[in-house]
């Protein structure tokens, strides 16, 4: 039997600990208090649709970083203050972040179900540029989806969107708590947009696991207020949409099968420039963009998708039995606008078969007719990526600008100096010189997307036409 003197000394012992891990805890700042933006959204079956009170909350990669009780920053441009964040446990023991206001400082608003995030906004402290925001369930978890045989739709207003701006709208398998239960450290949690990861295992997030990404810490050759540390963030990520007017892409990326939810990597595990495809994620994906695989005349302005109008996005999540249990075997995606639905596009090159949804046959022969590595078939393909499916997913919506690659990846042709007659290339009509980031934010300040009546469900209960 444990005598009294030593069941007290454990309990100090477990005082002392739990002290210790707040101690060191990733602070949340008082200065501005944090209302999430409300943003309704609809579950349906064959019932109908019922609304579900939702909201959004930004990504913490844009809130302000400063001193607990102070003023101070903690990160400013591109840079790290080293005498508040002299390690990365220093970082979260000193740093907080801070509640926003959404409009006059980012851009972002919501009108009933709809969400509108601007581009550039200019503020007493200079420009902010883009967004990232994530659904949220309640004030402290984001909204979890399982789509494993359901499908998810919205409504989007791209017509706001030239060249080189990308209105995405996407999963990734952040946990729904942003991190608190995993990492104690991580106060902030979903609350303040904690815990953002994604197949490119982006290295430029500020915190990660609850400490400050500080090591190794390098500003951006262009970006002012952007950087890379020693970690970056992957988990499997489902593009259901990246865009602008002018051309569009959904992509499933796979990561190794044992990568589940949010992992940390560094090194080669995290795939930057030359290992790109050594790394645990598959940057590339298996995308379906139509302009690329040979229909120029489907999206666009005046086009079959009429880019200048509102216009409906679905995406189908079909299983290999017609449940929630079975294994994914295809994306689908068909639009409606002006009460049509409009099916897919075909893949139009001579001796590649016909395809106007993503299986696992679609990737592995997309990947062999554009000569591409196909890492998204040897991380599991499909298979892996309902598996996040099926553990659940957060929602993100977001606009930016590409200091990597102009975003010619989605509406040019990518590698610019690729030769255009070369199926794969064309991505979409933008010209090569164009999506350079210091121009479109002089230039197109006040470019935005739209969002709207987001809904989710069985499949063929979330959209309705007059067809």
């Amino acid at each position: 039997r444990m005598s009294s003197l030593s069941m007290m000394t454990k309990l100090i012992f477990l005082v002392l600990a739990l002290l210790a891990s707040l101690v060191i805890a990733q602070q949340i700042g008082t200065y501005q208090q944090e209302v999430h933006p409300s943003l309704p959204t609809q579950i349906c079956n064959e019932g109908g649709c019922e609304t579900v009170q939702t909201s959004i909350t930004l990504d913490s990669n844009w809130r302000w970083i400063h001193q607990v009780n102070a003023y101070t920053n903690c990160y400013t441009g591109d840079q790290w203050d080293t005498s508040i964040c002299s390690s990365p446990q220093a970082c979260a023991q000193n740093c907080a972040l801070e509640g926003v206001d959404y409009e006059s400082t980012y851009g972002i608003s919501t009108q009933g179900n709809a969400l509108n995030l601007g581009f550039v906004t200019q503020t007493s402290n200079g420009p902010n540029v883009g967004s990232r925001v994530y659904l949220m369930a309640d004030q402290t978890n984001y909204q979890i989806f399982k789509l494993k045989n359901q499908e998810f739709t919205f409504d989007v207003q791209v017509s706001n969107l030239v060249c080189g701006l990308n209105g995405a709208l996407y999963f990734v398998e952040m946990a729904a708590d942003g991190g608190t239960s995993q990492y104690p450290t991580n106060v902030a949690g979903a609350q303040y947009g904690v815990g953002y990861c994604d197949a490119q295992c982006p290295q430029d997030v500020k915190f990660i696991n609850g400490e400050g990404n500080t090591l190794d810490w390098t500003p951006s050759n262009g970006d002012p207020n952007s950087g890379t540390g020693e970690w970056g963030s992957c988990c499997v990520e489902m593009d259901i949409w990246e865009a602008n007017s002018q051309a569009s892409a959904y992509t499933p990326h796979a990561c190794n099968p044992d990568v589940q939810g949010q992992t940390r990597c560094n090194g080669t595990a995290c795939g930057q420039g030359n290992d790109r495809y050594d790394g645990i994620c598959d940057k590339d994906g298996c995308d379906f963009n139509s302009y690329r695989m040979g229909n120029e005349s489907f999206f666009g302005p005046r086009l079959t998708v009429d880019t200048t109008q509102l216009f409906t996005v679905v995406t189908q999540f079909i299983t290999s039995d017609g449940t929630s249990n079975g294994n994914l075997t295809a994306v689908k995606r068909l639009y409606v606008q002006n009460g049509k639905t409009i099916e897919n596009s075909y893949t139009n090159f001579p001796g590649l078969p016909l395809y106007n949804d993503i299986t696992d046959e679609f990737c592995v022969d997309q990947k062999a007719y554009f000569d591409n590595p196909d890492t998204f078939e040897s991380m599991g393909g499909l298979s892996t990526v309902g598996a996040a499916l099926e553990r659940g997913m957060v929602l993100v919506m977001s606009i930016w600008d590409d200091y990597t690659a102009n975003m010619l990846w989605l509406d040019s042709a990518y590698p610019a100096n690729g030769d255009p007659s070369t199926p794969g290339i064309l991505r979409g009509p933008c010209a090569n010189t164009s999506g350079v980031p210091n121009e479109l934010e002089s230039q197109d300040p006040n470019a935005s997307v739209q969002f709207s009546n987001i809904r989710w469900g069985d499949i063929g209960t979330t959209f309705s036409t007059t067809d």
